[in-house]
């Protein structure tokens, strides 16, 4: 593979946005589930209606149809279109860059390079995780609008840092998340053909996969929750004798990923159940 090869990107990106489709339905009860406890826009805390996992694909189903599993799934899409594309092509082209001889892998590069990738696409792609996460959490807001219709609304009422809501714990998170599975991954794949249990097969790649994708969510969740609730809340852009248009000032209710670790410790200490 050259170094001007887009086959990462181009395999990454398209294997991330059907991964999508087949896990966003769990995706959206993830969601739900992480903005249980949390404190909405005026303040008031959001009701605890799911139990679990199940409880909630279940609920969601009853109450709102399964489309609602569904809600987001267009931005999510694009998301993955460019937060999978870069992400993937990025890592192996630093990685061919830093290491010429693939047997020859260190577990430092490996890292420096899939925490490189996943914190500049999911930085690049954080406008479309925005507006998922408020799809999925089932406001009304943007159901009736296009894709663009959205985007704009969001700039309109919060400007350009409406788009970027959360954007830190989101790179965070994406490094965590991309630091562990990646290398995990290539170390898992490897070791299976050293070992001479598994060759280099669609098996070991699936068996590989499921393993580091393990490892990266469990080391990513609690960013998960701050980046959801901090995506979750507007901060409209000023008042009425300000902006004109009629606005009110909202502030926000978590001020910095900091601030929201520290409610999340006292009004949901067990969100991710």
């Amino acid at each position: 593979m050259g170094l001007s090869d887009w086959r990462p990107f181009v395999y990454g990106g398209v294997s991330a946005c059907i991964a999508e489709f087949g896990t966003f339905p769990i995706d959206t009860t993830k969601t739900r589930l992480q903005i249980q406890g949390a404190r909405s826009d005026g303040g008031q805390i959001v009701a605890k209606r799911y139990k679990g996992m199940i409880h909630a694909l279940l609920k969601i189903s009853s109450e709102e149809g399964v489309r609602a599993l569904y809600f987001g799934i267009a931005p999510a899409v694009l998301r993955q279109a460019t937060y999978g594309t870069i992400k993937f092509g990025i890592y192996y082209s630093l990685k061919q860059m830093l290491t010429k001889n693939p047997n020859e892998e260190r577990l430092g590069i490996n890292v420096f390079c899939a925490v490189t990738a996943g914190v500049v696409s999911s930085a690049m792609a954080n406008p479309t995780d925005v507006l998922k996460v408020r799809l999925q959490s089932g406001r009304s807001d943007f159901k009736e609008k296009s894709l663009l219709q959205a985007f704009i609304s969001i700039y309109n009422q919060e400007g350009i840092q409406g788009l970027w809501r959360g954007v830190c714990p989101t790179a965070q998170r994406a490094g965590v998340i991309v630091g562990v599975e990646l290398p995990i991954y290539d170390m898992c794949k490897h070791y299976f053909i050293k070992m001479n249990l598994l060759p280099d097969n669609s098996t070991n790649h699936f068996l590989s996969s499921f393993i580091s994708s393990l490892g990266g969510a469990v080391a990513s969740t609690p960013l998960d929750v701050v980046r959801t609730r901090l995506m979750n809340q507007r901060k409209l852009k000023a008042p009425a004798a300000v902006s004109g248009n009629g606005a009110v000032c909202t502030s926000p209710v978590y001020a910095s990923t900091a601030d929201c670790f520290i409610q999340v410790r006292f009004f949901s200490v067990f969100f991710f159940f």
